[in-house]
C-alpha cells in the first residue's frame, strides 16, 4: 500500500506542478494567439481522450472481466461508474461558480473578477485528472499508470499557459499569474487522494474507479476543454491537432505496456 501511494502522491504532485511551467511560458513569449492557444488545448484533448481510453476505460474492462464476472454485469457495472463519473463532475460544473471564455459564467454566483472564475474552471479540471491518477497507481497492474501521467501532464501545459494570460490580462505580474496557474494544478494531489482510497478498498472498487475516473475525464474534455477551442475559421487546425494529440497518446500507451 505505502509504495503505490507513494508514487501515486508523487506523480499527482509533479503532473500539477507541470500547469505552472505553462504558465512560466508567458516569460519566454510575451504574446500567445489564441489560435496558438487553440492547437495547444486540442493536442491536448486529443492526448486525454486517448488517455482516458487506453490508460482508464480498456484497464477498467480488463479488471472486471478478471473477477469472472458475467458479460451483462460487466457491461452494468462499466456503463454506471462511467457515467457516474460523468454525472458527479457535470453537477460540479452547475454548483461551482467559473466561467469560460465562449461559454460564459456557469454555476453559482460570487463577487470576484471574471479571471479568478476562469481559474477556478480550470480548477475544476484538475480534481478529476488527479483522481485518474490516483486510481491508476492503485490499479497499476491494470494498465500504465506512468502514460496516464504524461499525458495529463502535457494537457497541463497549455492549460497552465491560458490562466497565466487570462491573469496578466486582468494586470497581474507574469510571476503571480504563473504562480497561480502552478497553484490550480495543487487539486490534482487532492484528487489523486481520493482516487487512491477508492483504489484501497477493494479489488472490484479499482476497476469500478478506473470507469468512474474515465467518465469523469471525458465530461471535461467534452464538455469543458474542445467547446472553448473550435470556431468555424479554424476548425480544420484544431482537428489535425486532435488527432494528432490521439495518436502521440496511443503510441505512448503502446510503448509503456
Amino acid at each position: 500500500m505505502a509504495d503505490f501511494w507513494a508514487e501515486g502522491m508523487r506523480a499527482a504532485l509533479l503532473a500539477g506542478m507541470v500547469t505552472g511551467l505553462g504558465g512560466f511560458l508567458t516569460f519566454i513569449k510575451t504574446a500567445y494567439s489564441k489560435d496558438d492557444i487553440n492547437l495547444m488545448l486540442n493536442t491536448a484533448a486529443g492526448v486525454m481522450l486517448a488517455a482516458s481510453f487506453f490508460s482508464l476505460m480498456d484497464p477498467a474492462l480488463s479488471g472486471l472481466r478478471q473477477l469472472s464476472l458475467g458479460s451483462h454485469q460487466t457491461a452494468l457495472l462499466f456503463s454506471f461508474a462511467v457515467f457516474v463519473g460523468m454525472g458527479i463532475i457535470a453537477l460540479l460544473n452547475a454548483l461551482l461558480p467559473h466561467e469560460h471564455e465562449i461559454s460564459g459564467h456557469h454555476g453559482g454566483s460570487m463577487q470576484i473578477g471574471a479571471a479568478w472564475l476562469f481559474v477556478i474552471a480550470i480548477s475544476i479540471h484538475k480534481m478529476p485528472e488527479g483522481l485518474a491518477i490516483g486510481i491508476a497507481y492503485g490499479g497499476g497492474h491494470l494498465g500504465s499508470p506512468e502514460s496516464l501521467t504524461i499525458g495529463i501532464a502535457l494537457q497541463n501545459i497549455p492549460e497552465g499557459l491560458t490562466v497565466a494570460i487570462t491573469l496578466i490580462a486582468a494586470g497581474y505580474s507574469r510571476l503571480k499569474a504563473s504562480l497561480a496557474a502552478m497553484m490550480s494544478g495543487m487539486m490534482q494531489p487532492f484528487g489523486a487522494v481520493l482516487g487512491l482510497l477508492i483504489a484501497d478498498i477493494g479489488p472490484l472498487m479499482i476497476p469500478l474507479g478506473m470507469a468512474f475516473a474515465g467518465g469523469a475525464m471525458l465530461f471535461v474534455i467534452i464538455n469543458e476543454v474542445l467547446p472553448e477551442t473550435y470556431d468555424a475559421a479554424q476548425n480544420k487546425k484544431s482537428a489535425l491537432a486532435l488527432f494528432a494529440g490521439f495518436v502521440l497518446m496511443c503510441g505512448l500507451s503502446i510503448a509503456m505496456q
